[in-house]
């Protein structure tokens, strides 16, 4: 089978934007809040954003299974302080959970945080432990700058963020580290923000200790891993200078990159640079890239081109497409064996 393992619900009915819009429009004072009750959202309304959008693409590129998060850019964790963000991110990951009750075999939920800039990271507890064990979430996704591109936040391996993935490990669950929207106007959102953090993150886990402490802790950097495998010279020769192990002893135990890279050469040198084990089939479809390339007449994110037009062993394309998200998602391989595959 084929497991998408980067998916957002970016069709998400207009009523969650327009909820959305009266909560910002009421941070300053001027208007009463929303209550969550007043969203009303009806499953038929979820069927019409699914199905002739990322279902009937998932169909039409033969993927079996999409691990489902709410909209990286709507996170926007910068917006109001930890209340705002904590209403958010519940509205927003019951729609995923109700999606993936809604086609079970097609769909299974990954929830955002309610990170804040400079709240404790502890805050967020509570509603991953709520995903988790009520709507059976299989992932978080964890922003390394809820500031929307100011990086006020502590790297990745400060000790802040430790009750967060001593939560992770206790659940056995995986994060794939993904910010949201910038409002850094030098850092275009999709195009430098998104890939700036993935080579960040990295950069910063290569810097630290961290899985010394969390032997078993596992995070994917989604979009191929930024400027990573690009450079991957550089980063073993700073890992070097910094007195740390080679790469794949010292981070690639625990890290993991995915295959939203949306050209053939790209793709090819991810699969070349990066070890199979360590790669997992993704396409963020519907998201940062819609359109099709002139140059191949296929959408940019049908990415399952790009590895089928690469030249991997069937060993390495049959752990790429599924064997290596089972592992990585453990609660993702028993819901799966739970529905007998």
């Amino acid at each position: 089978m084929i497991i998408d393992c980067h998916g957002h619900y970016t069709t998400a009915p207009p009523a969650l934007a327009a909820w959305r819009d009266r909560q910002i429009a009421a941070l300053d004072g001027s208007a009463a809040a929303p209550a969550r009750a007043d969203l009303r959202i009806s499953d038929d309304e979820l069927r019409e954003t699914i199905e002739p959008n990322q279902l009937r693409l998932m169909d039409e590129r033969g993927i079996d299974l999409t691990i489902f998060s709410p909209r990286a850019s709507f996170m926007a964790h910068h917006v109001g302080g930890f209340e705002t963000s904590s209403e958010w991110a519940a509205i927003c990951n019951e729609l995923c959970h109700r999606v993936s009750t809604l086609y079970p075999d097609r769909f299974a939920p990954a929830a955002m945080l309610p990170q804040s800039p400079g709240v404790d990271p502890a805050t967020c507890l509570p509603e991953l432990t709520r995903c988790v064990e009520e709507y059976g979430a299989v992932a978080l996704n964890l922003n390394p700058d809820p500031s929307g591109g100011h990086w006020t936040a502590p790297p990745l391996t400060d000790r802040s963020w430790y009750p967060v993935y001593e939560k992770m490990v206790e659940y056995d669950i995986p994060a794939m580290v993904h910010v949201s929207t910038s409002v850094n106007p030098a850092f275009h959102t999709t195009g430098a923000h998104y890939l700036n953090a993935d080579t960040t993150a990295f950069m910063q886990l290569v810097q630290g200790d961290l899985f010394t402490d969390f032997p078993t802790l596992r995070l994917i950097i989604p979009h191929g891993g930024g400027a990573v495998p690009y450079h991957w010279g550089r980063f073993r020769g700073l890992a070097m200078a910094l007195g740390k192990p080679e790469l794949e002893e010292h981070v690639l135990g625990n890290v993991f990159f995915d295959t939203c890279v949306y050209h053939q050469p790209g793709s090819d040198l991810l699969f070349d640079v990066v070890p199979a084990r360590n790669i997992l089939f993704a396409s963020e479809m519907i998201g940062a890239v819609r359109s099709v390339d002139p140059r191949t007449g296929h959408h940019f994110d049908d990415t399952r081109r790009y590895a089928e037009a690469a030249k991997l062993s069937e060993a390495d394309w049959a752990a790429i497409r599924e064997h290596n998200a089972r592992a990585v998602y453990p609660r993702l391989d028993a819901l799966l064996k739970g529905q007998g595959r």
